[in-house]
């Protein structure tokens, strides 16, 4: 077959590719430009000789194609959008479904490729004649909750090699075949934000909005730079640690009142932070919508979070109730809930938009 990988400059790409050739396909590498940065904090200049390297090193042909426009237009918006309403959205799910799934398959095929393939770590199962996505064998880096707003087609037109992989295994690869990133450090965070301050970044996009902190009795003990900034249970950042006539414990985001601009606080580890359900939108099915309107599965509410037993309740195609075996901290608006059942198999996921207590009072 022909296939197609997105390699990125990283080890695990670059590995995906070493192993499709040795299967005996005809592997072509493309590397996606999705940010273009004119201060040099973005790495895809480096990242892309890095691509040469290996590509050159394996024995494949390597090409090179600029999405920044559309990841501007279908990430980076839907990105600031999110922020401007005081949620904390997570853009590398949507840049999994509109850019590395959306032009790159595009421009696969325009290659002629039978199949594309990625690093992730994550497993595609295939069953009569539906498409399912699932955990891949290495689970601390099982990346199957990025990839939860992936359709069938785009599913139905990808490989995985490093499902059955783990990460040293490919490390240990990477250095049999002398591959110059094989040491690599592994990308985290955006791109487009790099190792610069957060604040500042997102400073150039929206304007900061100062206002008062208040605690939970109303009173005043700081001042936040603009409520974009912080999100549910955050711990840092709040410069409002040596405020005198505290309890001496750690002050946590308790909630944003987005039309007073009030950023409300509490010292220790307030009950208040804690949900027992929350209301989920835009969900998308894999394969398709359950049959049960009513079931039980398990759930992830960020990445690396260990599994959480739930029920869930359809309300429609695309909305969802979940409601949690076991109370949880700082259900934040914005970010996935991504359901999975007992074996690892992914149901699917949705935008979580509300959470509240068990009596109705709502958390964020």
């Amino acid at each position: 077959m022909r296939i197609v990988v997105g390699i990125s400059g990283g080890v695990d790409s670059s590995v995906a590719c070493y192993l499709l050739k040795q299967q005996g396909h005809e592997v072509i590498g493309l590397f996606m430009v999705n940010w273009e940065e004119k201060d040099g904090t973005c790495t895809a200049e480096e990242d892309y000789e890095d691509v040469k390297r290996v590509c050159n090193k394996i024995g494949i042909p390597y090409f090179s194609v600029n999405y920044s426009k559309q990841y501007y237009d279908r990430v980076f918006e839907y990105f600031l959008d999110e922020y401007k309403k005081g949620r904390t959205p997570n853009p590398d799910v949507l840049c999994n479904r509109e850019v590395k799934f959306g032009p790159f398959l595009e421009q696969a095929k325009k290659l002629g490729a039978d199949m594309i393939a990625t690093g992730h770590y994550a497993k595609k199962i295939e069953k009569d004649g539906k498409f399912y996505l699932a955990k891949a064998d290495d689970l601390n880096k099982d990346q199957s909750y990025f990839l939860n707003q992936l359709s069938q087609e785009q599913l139905k037109s990808v490989l995985f090699p490093l499902a059955n992989i783990d990460k040293p295994t490919v490390r240990e690869i990477a250095h049999k075949l002398g591959l110059t990133n094989a040491d690599k450090k592994d990308s985290t965070g955006i791109c487009f934000i790099g190792e610069r301050n957060f604040k500042n970044f997102l400073k150039e996009y929206l304007p900061a909005k100062p206002g008062k902190i208040l605690d939970l009795d109303g009173n005043e003990v700081g001042e936040h730079d603009g409520l974009m900034y912080y999100t549910l249970g955050q711990r840092r950042g709040l410069n409002i640690g040596g405020r005198k006539g505290g309890n001496g414990e750690r002050w946590f985001v308790i909630k944003k009142d987005l039309e007073n601009n009030i950023l409300y606080v509490s010292q220790g580890e307030d009950d208040l932070l804690y949900s027992d359900y929350l209301f989920a939108s835009e969900m998308n099915w894999i394969p398709q919508l359950p049959s049960d309107k009513e079931f039980e599965c398990f759930a992830k509410f960020r990445y690396r979070q260990p599994d959480q037993k739930v029920k869930v309740t359809v309300l429609d195609d695309k909305k969802i109730r979940v409601d949690f075996a076991e109370k949880q901290r700082a259900i934040t608006p914005g970010q996935f809930v991504v359901l999975y059942d007992r074996d690892g198999v992914c149901l699917g996921g949705g935008v979580i938009d509300k959470s509240f207590k068990k009596d109705g009072r709502q958390i964020s």
